[in-house]
């Protein structure tokens, strides 16, 4: 994936535009293999072979299988800009400013960057391997977001009202990325999920705005 280049935030160095492009190549590759042989059948011997890195490097930029899936730079590109949003813009306020710069971003995206999203969003929900360990990066997106909402309000990333609304805030951003289905059954096809892209982010968007009116039901 390019697209990361382009969002909004400090202009990268050289050293990091490397890293990025290593990073997607590798992903890029990944996923391919996935596509074609399975996630179980594919090893990181394979996926590195065919981004033409060692496996060491590999493991320098995704500790385990699972984070090839899991890991992406846009918490990173949406933390950014919502750092960069008016302080006079409340949290909820500034993170829907924030998502709408990530919209201009996911319009840029090639269709071969489109279809890798979207292989990536089925196989976070298909895999339990790769399910157990979005959890746990799940956890570490609402750990980094409670500190840069408390650096904005000015209080402490472990105050409860933070929190509260943190989680508030990520439920109904998941509640929104969700494909449609229920209970532990989740639809696991391409279909089940609503394209990433400027439509999903409207959809988002839409999801925090009945947060922000208090979720009129």
């Amino acid at each position: 994936m390019t697209a990361p280049d382009a969002a909004p935030g400090p202009v990268l160095g050289l050293r990091e535009r490397k890293k990025a492009r290593t990073r997607a190549e590798i992903q890029r590759h990944a996923m391919r293999l996935f596509r074609s042989h399975g996630y179980e059948a594919t090893t990181v011997e394979q996926i590195a072979a065919a981004a033409e890195v060692s496996p060491s490097t590999f493991f320098r930029y995704f500790p385990t299988k699972e984070d090839v899936v899991v890991r992406d730079d846009y918490d990173r590109l949406l933390l950014e800009a919502f750092r960069a949003e008016s302080k006079d813009l409340s949290p909820l306020q500034a993170t829907r400013a924030a998502l709408r710069h990530l919209a201009e971003m996911f319009a840029g995206l090639t269709p071969e960057e489109l279809a890798l999203e979207q292989d990536r969003a089925v196989l976070q929900l298909a895999v339990p391997e790769i399910r157990a360990r979005s959890m746990d990066e799940f956890l570490r997106i609402f750990g980094v977001f409670a500190e840069v909402v408390a650096e904005r309000v000015g209080s402490q990333p472990d105050a409860l009202p933070v929190r509260a609304f943190v989680g508030a805030l990520l439920g109904v951003v998941l509640g929104a990325y969700l494909p449609t289905g229920g209970g532990g059954d989740w639809p696991t096809t391409e279909a089940s999920f609503l394209p990433l892209g400027p439509e999903l982010v409207r959809r988002m968007d839409e999801a925090l705005a009945l947060l922000e009116a208090g979720l009129p039901l």
